[in-house]
């Protein structure tokens, strides 16, 4: 299938490896939280806010102007993921690949690529109801940050990590494989609260995963009201993560995990839930993988998730599955409706 002319600038090569060539850009968020959102963004986790308007506000981590904006709506979830293209070609593979595959692509407007400081900006439908945006270039600035950090860690990792429940996990992970080339780092198959979950992680660069997927195996219904399940972003200090995780406890919000490290990346955290309900990770020092690491990395199963502590300090995740509204909203958003197929294909 071909693309429309005014948006291709070379030839794409819809067979090219992306691996690297893609990055976790920014997140949009929808809520009617305002003043929550605030709090946890500025006072709790420690980010930079720039209050645009009464409708809209972002967080900065670093030299972009936007990494998560935050719109009044009544989702109260993540409603859109964006993704960094390296170049103009990168995106126009990425954009041919989707076409192929039979999913819708649209052009958001102007306004919308101001708010999230992008040039040359497409919307096309993701996991969970997500929608996944593609940009190539990021709005910087010079003014100071004001935040309660010493430094986030982003740059040709992209600035973190998204996890996502999946009742069909092989057809989640064959989307990103199929549109950014991505590599599966390890496993994690465990009992967490009573439901087996066996977790894919998935890099499509040098961070250890860009992406995680949730399997829940032998449920008919998804037992996490939200799109995305964590989001995780990286402090440059143990300090700062540490100091973080009192803020959170002394602003009255609510913990999930307790400090810990994890099996397969290594990376100490915490998570703690937002006043949208998915879940924060704000971590340390975890792999990187290095180019040598690239040529020798094998995938792996772990049967843990922490090396030590993440102890539960929230409610049972199993008791959501039993909460109202949870399972009904699950089934209006079918994993089943991206699926790729011989050749990238949807069918």
């Amino acid at each position: 299938m071909s693309i429309d002319a005014e948006t291709t600038q070379e030839h794409p090569a819809p067979d090219a490896d992306l691996f690297g060539a893609v990055k976790l850009g920014y997140l949009v968020v929808d809520t009617m939280k305002f003043a929550d959102w605030r709090r946890f963004g500025a006072d709790a986790i420690g980010l930079h806010v720039d209050e645009l308007t009464r409708d809209t506000m972002r967080f900065r981590l670093d030299e972009r102007t936007c990494r998560v904006l935050v719109r009044r709506g009544t989702r109260e979830d993540v409603v859109a993921v964006g993704w960094q293209a390296d170049d103009h070609h990168t995106l126009d593979t990425i954009l041919a690949r989707v076409r192929a595959a039979g999913l819708p692509v649209t052009e958001p407007s102007a306004e919308e690529c101001a708010l999230r400081g992008v040039d040359r900006l497409y919307r096309f439908p993701g996991p969970n109801g997500l929608a996944s945006e593609v940009f190539v270039r990021a709005a910087e600035t010079t003014e100071p940050l004001r935040m309660l950090q010493q430094g986030f860690v982003t740059g040709d990792g992209g600035m973190g990590h998204i996890a996502l429940t999946a009742r069909h996990p092989e057809r989640t992970r064959a989307y990103y494989d199929a549109i950014f080339n991505a590599r599966l780092s390890d496993w994690i198959h465990e009992n967490i609260s009573g439901l087996m979950m066996r977790i894919r992680f998935l890099r499509v660069n040098e961070r250890h995963h860009s992406i995680a997927i949730a399997g829940l195996q032998r449920l008919r219904i998804n037992p996490i009201p939200t799109a995305v399940q964590h989001f995780n972003t990286q402090v440059e200090s143990l300090d700062d993560m540490l100091a973080a995780y009192e803020r959170v406890i002394a602003h009255g919000f609510k913990m999930q995990w307790s400090v810990g490290q994890h099996t397969n990346d290594r990376e100490l955290s915490f998570y703690a839930i937002t006043p949208s309900g998915f879940e924060w990770e704000l971590g340390w020092d975890p792999i990187v993988f290095t180019p040598e690491l690239e040529k020798t990395w094998a995938p792996r199963t772990y049967d843990s998730i922490s090396i030590w502590g993440h102890t539960q300090v929230g409610g049972v995740i199993a008791q959501r599955l039993v909460q109202a509204g949870f399972g009904a909203k699950s089934l209006l958003v079918d994993d089943e409706a991206l699926v790729f197929g011989e050749g990238g294909k949807s069918r």
